[in-house]
């Protein structure tokens, strides 16, 4: 029997990890580059401040309201949306490059932002993260100290609305304090699954 019909391509996936604000979603994608797994990590460009200890260019592209109105003019986001008063989107070439050279490409996103990749492309890997509870969610938030009590107020009033999307998704993964090696290890096993379809999902965009 030949061997080669035991071969198979190892697609690569669109994954993209959503969910409310402070569910840790930046923490869990800093842990997945520091187990350095072979994933291409977007860079999400974006009009707000950049928040303490946070680098233009390796946590996001932290740009003016006029320069990301020129990569909107010029077609050059995958997705971009309003996210509490600031503008955030994805570059459309970052991940046709990443893509291009096979592998798994990562892309942290908004709610609303997820059902606009699904809609681009249907064979997207949909992952929502949360916390284990509102309460820690919101205990979260405060302990940023980033934001006003009427911020956290927005937040918390947003996930909730947020949570109601779950049925959207592919997956959900819990992130609950001070477990974050647990919801990397989820994350993880989920993507090599994913690559071990019968059917395997094909990204086109």
């Amino acid at each position: 029997m030949n061997d080669d019909l035991f071969l198979r391509d190892r697609q690569p996936l669109l994954i993209v990890i959503s969910g409310p604000s402070g569910v840790g979603k930046d923490t869990v994608l800093q842990r997945m580059k520091e187990r350095a797994t072979p994933i291409h990590f977007v860079v999400t460009a974006t009009t707000r401040p950049p928040r303490l200890r946070e680098v233009h260019g390796k946590d996001y592209f932290f740009l003016s309201n006029d320069d990301f109105a020129e990569m909107i003019e010029k077609g050059e986001l995958l997705e971009y949306a309003i996210v509490y008063n600031d503008y955030k989107g994805i570059p459309k070439q970052q991940v046709r490059e990443a893509l291009a050279t096979g592998r798994d490409v990562v892309l942290r996103v908004d709610v609303q932002g997820a059902q606009t990749i699904r809609d681009l492309c249907p064979d997207a890997l949909l992952i929502f993260l949360t916390s284990a509870s509102e309460a820690e969610l919101e205990e979260r938030l405060r302990a940023r100290k980033t934001e006003t009590p009427e911020g956290i107020k927005l937040r918390i009033a947003t996930a909730r609305r947020e949570m109601k999307r779950i049925d959207d998704f592919d997956y959900v993964v819990i992130n609950p304090d001070y477990q974050l090696d647990q919801a990397v290890d989820t994350l993880l096993a989920i993507i090599e699954a994913e690559h071990s379809r019968v059917r395997p999902r094909r990204v086109t965009l």
